[in-house]
């Protein structure tokens, strides 16, 4: 679809949507460019407040993952005004300006449509150095990688929805997914760009195959994934026993399988990685010598934060492999 659109040719552009980047960014000058993203998303709990705060996280997300730091945010509400009272969404927008608060950026307005299904995020512009940026392009042959948020949004959500009591609300699996999904990713961007990172995207619908998928091919390099060393949050193996799957989590395992080598590893494994996150980490790439520190920082901060593998020692295709 996208390549039927006659191609954007501008200076000013440092990035676009040929690379599937996170946003789209301007260079304002020499040492200003300007980031621009939107996100929106269904609910995934019934808590309306809680709601808010997830599809803002989600939303401000890209910014971080650009390298940059949000500024501004408008609201895009779709809203059923005939099942659903306006008090429910005024707790949506107050869950979101709960996050802007903590983000350091302004909501100021929005747009809200007429919607059969409720849908809730935000249009957001950002501003990051045009040197600083983090890109998908910009991963390196002989980098670690580094996660910054465990996996299983996807099936944790799948579970919540088939009334699975495993992940019932207010339980132990229900909260350590929102509390994840309410982190920014803010002090995770500090710590990829302090350390000299300049490859990262965040782990979004597409899942971390997907995402790092993407970036491994526009960034020309092959990349080692160490399974048993990726974070994944409790209860979302037995969930995925259970087969708790979302069916976008499906998909994207099989958009990433020519580029796919899952070696000895089970297919469990492969349908882990692939699952689809909303408001997941960011996966950046920094040289071996920093990679201890870049730990100790996410963790002293409360990620949950790992070492998942490396990028090849030479250029690659873009090769995915589980070890």
């Amino acid at each position: 679809m996208l390549r039927s659109l006659p191609p954007v040719d501008d200076e000013r552009l440092l990035v676009d949507a040929t690379t599937g980047d996170d946003a789209a960014v301007w260079k304002l000058d020499a040492d200003r460019a300007l980031i621009v993203t939107a996100d929106f998303i269904t609910p995934l709990v019934d808590d309306a407040f809680v709601w808010g705060q997830i599809a803002a996280a989600n939303a401000v997300s890209d910014v971080y993952a650009m390298g940059g730091r949000p500024l501004l945010a408008l609201n895009l509400v779709g809203w059923n005004r005939d099942e659903l009272p306006t008090d429910l969404l005024g707790q949506v927008l107050q869950g979101a300006s709960d996050i802007a608060a903590a983000g350091g950026f302004v909501i100021a307005g929005g747009h809200t449509v007429d919607d059969p299904e409720p849908k809730f995020g935000l249009a957001v512009v950002g501003e990051a150095h045009p040197e600083r940026l983090l890109t998908n392009a910009g991963f390196r042959p002989g980098q670690d990688v580094i996660l910054t948020k465990p996996l299983g949004i996807g099936i944790i959500s799948t579970a919540i929805k088939r009334g699975a009591e495993a992940a019932r609300t207010g339980g132990a699996v229900w909260n350590a997914a929102v509390t994840s999904m309410i982190r920014l990713n803010d002090e995770a961007s500090r710590v990829a760009l302090a350390a000299g990172a300049t490859g990262a995207t965040d782990i979004t619908g597409f899942g971390l195959l997907g995402h790092l998928g993407r970036a491994a091919l526009e960034s020309a390099v092959d990349v080692t994934i160490e399974v048993d060393a990726v974070p994944v949050l409790p209860g979302v193996r037995e969930l995925l026993a259970g087969d708790y799957l979302p069916g976008g989590s499906r998909r994207n395992l099989e958009s990433t399988t020519h580029q796919l080598d899952i070696g000895g590893r089970d297919p469990s494994d492969a349908l882990l990685l692939a699952d689809a996150q909303t408001s997941g980490g960011l996966v950046f790439a920094v040289d071996p010598a920093a990679t201890v520190e870049v730990l100790d920082s996410l963790t002293t901060t409360g990620h949950d934060a790992a070492h998942i593998g490396s990028t090849s020692p030479v250029p690659g295709t873009g090769t995915i492999t589980l070890r």
